[in-house]
C-alpha cells in the first residue's frame, strides 16, 4: 500500500512536469495570444471615445434670498410666511422631476445629436439620455445636499449641461412660487374688498335704519312741541344730553331731528363712517399689484464654482491594458492546456 501511495506521488510529480514541459513548449502560442489580446486592448483604450464628468453641488438659499417672497405676509395678515425649507422643497421635487427631465431632453439633448440619431427612436433615446444626466443626494448625512452630475464625450458640454440643469429647475421654480405668491396676494385682496362690501351693506342699513329712529323720535318731538332740546340748568346738562339716544331721541328737539334725517337721506358715501376703510383700501392697492422682482429671488445657491474637467473618467487605459494583458495571458495558458491535453490523448490512441 505504501509503495502504491509513492507510486502515485511520483506519477503526480511526473505528470505535472510534463505538464510544465508541454506549456514551455507552446510558449510561443502563450505569447502570441497574450500580445494579440493585449494589442486589442491597448487599441480600445486609445481609440474608446472619452467620458467627461462634470458635477455640480446644489444647497437651500438663505433667508434674504427669498425675502421679497414675504412681502405683505406674516403678524396679522392672516398669510404664513414663507420659509426656507418651503421654497427649497419646491425646488428639489422639481430638480427631480420628469417633467423637467423631458423638457431638457427637449430643448438640450435631442439637438445636440445629429440628425439621423433623432429619428431613432424616442423611448431608446430618452434611456441614453437618462443615463448621461444624473441627479443624487450627495450624502445621507447631508439631506438638503443633491448633485447634478453629466457624462458626455465633451468636457466643457458636461459643464454647461449640469449649469443649464440646475438653472431650468431654479426658473421653474421661481415661476411655481411666484405664481402661488400672486395667487395668495390676489385671495388676500378679495377677501378684503368682500369685507369693505360688507361693511358698506352694513352701514347703510344702520343709516336707514338710524333714519327710522329719528324720523319716530321727530313724531314725538311733533307732538308735544318740542323743538329745541330743553335748557337744564346745573350738572345734569351734560348727563342728559349724552342721554339723548334711544327712547329719549325725541328731546333733541324736532328741529334738530329734521336737520339730521335730511342730512343722513342726502349723505352721498357711507365711507368716512366705516372704521379701517381706508386701511382696507391700502391693503387692496398692496396686494393688487403686488410684484415680485424674481431677478433678486434664488430658490437654490450652488456650492462652488463649477469648472470644466480636464481629465477623462472613462476609459480607465492602464486598467484596461493591464487587465488585457492578464486575459491574454489567461486565454493562452488555456488554449496551450488543450492542445497538450489533445496532443497527449492522440498519442496514447497511436500507441495503442
Amino acid at each position: 500500500m505504501r509503495n502504491e501511495s509513492e507510486r502515485r506521488v511520483a506519477d503526480d510529480e511526473i505528470d505535472l512536469f510534463e505538464l510544465l514541459g508541454g506549456l514551455w513548449k507552446q510558449k510561443l502560442l502563450i505569447i502570441l495570444t497574450t500580445v494579440v489580446v493585449t494589442g486589442g486592448a491597448v487599441a480600445y483604450a486609445l481609440l474608446a471615445t472619452p467620458i467627461y464628468e462634470a458635477k455640480v453641488v446644489v444647497q437651500p438659499p438663505s433667508q434674504s434670498n427669498i425675502s421679497q417672497l414675504n412681502y405683505g405676509r406674516g403678524g396679522d395678515t392672516g398669510l404664513a410666511m414663507l420659509s426656507v425649507r418651503d421654497v427649497y422643497e419646491v425646488y428639489l421635487r422639481n430638480l427631480q422631476s420628469e417633467s423637467l427631465r423631458r423638457e431638457f431632453f427637449r430643448k438640450v439633448y435631442l439637438p445636440s445629436l445629429p440628425e439621423e440619431a433623432r429619428k431613432g427612436s424616442q423611448d431608446d433615446l430618452y434611456g441614453r439620455f437618462n443615463s448621461v444626466l444624473t441627479v443624487a443626494l450627495t450624502s445621507k448625512d447631508s439631506p438638503n445636499r443633491y448633485y447634478v452630475m453629466a457624462s458626455l464625450p465633451f468636457a466643457q458640454q458636461a459643464a454647461d449641461w449640469v449649469v443649464r440643469f440646475v438653472q431650468m429647475a431654479g426658473e421653474q421654480t421661481k415661476r411655481e412660487v411666484i405664481r402661488d405668491v400672486r395667487g395668495d396676494a390676489m385671495i388676500k385682496a378679495n377677501n378684503l374688498e368682500q369685507q369693505i362690501n360688507a361693511a358698506r351693506e352694513s352701514a347703510r342699513k344702520q343709516r336707514e335704519d338710524q333714519i327710522v329712529q329719528l324720523t319716530e323720535a321727530l313724531r314725538i318731538a311733533d307732538s308735544i312741541g318740542l323743538e329745541k332740546p330743553p335748557i337744564i340748568s346745573n350738572n345734569l346738562s351734560n348727563e342728559v344730553s349724552a342721554g339723548m339716544d334711544g327712547s329719549l331721541t325725541y328731546m333733541r328737539g324736532s328741529k334738530a331731528l329734521r336737520a339730521e334725517i335730511e342730512n343722513l337721506r342726502n349723505r352721498v358715501s357711507d365711507d368716512p363712517f366705516i372704521v379701517n376703510l381706508r386701511q382696507r383700501q391700502e391693503a387692496i392697492a398692496f396686494y393688487r399689484s403686488l410684484q415680485i422682482d424674481s431677478e433678486v429671488i434664488e430658490v437654490y445657491r450652488q456650492d462652488g464654482a463649477i469648472e470644466s474637467p480636464d481629465k477623462p473618467v472613462k476609459p480607465k487605459r492602464l486598467i484596461i491594458v493591464v487587465l488585457g494583458a492578464f486575459l491574454g495571458a489567461t486565454l493562452g495558458v488555456f488554449v496551450a492546456l488543450i492542445r497538450h491535453g489533445w496532443g497527449k490523448r492522440h498519442r496514447k490512441s497511436t500507441f495503442a
